[in-house]
């Protein structure tokens, strides 16, 4: 039997679904994807420097998060207890003026071209672009406004008048919780990740892996050893920028 000729209103229709489906969406990772360090670890090591915190301790300690999160063996909730503490010790408008020193000495100088291009390129087409990083909203939402992205999906501060209480709100922003965290996101816009015809992320750590699997492209951005090998495997694109 030949296929029915579609009339006028059903070709509407069809152009309409095309038109929704134009808008891809675009996720970033942030730190050692978008930029060449960990902003949560340069933001520690920055307040030591400033003798706000105990050196020789925090250093170890920070070092040991460190080193558990490129292992894909951190415990999230163990982390945000040591990080967080520094932030509930002072007023907001003093973490502010530190923060603005940090973006100036840290954050700026570390930002290149090859990132700033990369993220350019989607907005420029259109996409909807966030990024989505398991960092705390307070250090990295000055950073995302540099690269020109309007959404952060980050993990969330609980505060209580004008001080931080060290506690994280709602679920934080770390491999699964990232999947979570995005699809309320899209949901408090109408959409969901099939909303999308394509859909991007780039990331550099196995522990965003979730995420990576729930896009249609993914995208390793220097990758660690273990995303290196799971893009290698399942025949992903592999995109290094500060080389």
């Amino acid at each position: 039997m030949a296929a029915p000729v579609p009339n006028e209103q059903s070709a509407s229709l069809a152009r309409l679904v095309e038109s929704a489906h134009i808008m891809q969406l675009s996720l970033f990772d942030l730190d050692h994807t978008l930029l060449p360090l960990d902003s949560d670890y340069e933001w520690a090591r920055f307040l030591i420097g400033l003798g706000v915190i105990d050196g020789a301790h925090y250093e170890a300690e920070n070092e040991r998060l460190f080193r558990a999160y490129q292992d894909g063996t951190l415990d999230i909730d163990e982390s945000l207890a040591f990080l967080l503490a520094p932030l509930a010790a002072h007023p907001l408008t003093q973490l502010q003026s530190w923060h603005a020193q940090f973006m100036a000495e840290v954050i700026r100088p570390a930002i290149l071209p090859a990132a700033t291009e990369l993220v350019a390129r989607h907005l420029e087409r259109g996409d909807l672009c966030a990024v989505v990083t398991s960092t705390n909203e307070f250090v990295t939402a000055p950073i995302v406004r540099e690269f020109g992205i309007q959404h952060l999906i980050a993990t969330q501060l609980e505060s209580a008048g004008d001080r931080f209480t060290g506690r994280a709100r709602g679920t934080p922003s770390f491999r699964d919780g990232k999947v979570t965290r995005t699809e309320q996101w899209l949901a408090g816009m109408g959409h969901s990740f099939e909303s999308f015809a394509e859909s991007w992320c780039y990331s550099d750590s196995i522990n965003d892996l979730p995420l990576l699997l729930r896009v249609t492209r993914p995208v390793a951005t220097n990758p660690d050893p273990r995303l290196a090998a799971t893009a290698a495997e399942r025949g992903w694109q592999t995109l290094h920028l500060f080389k």
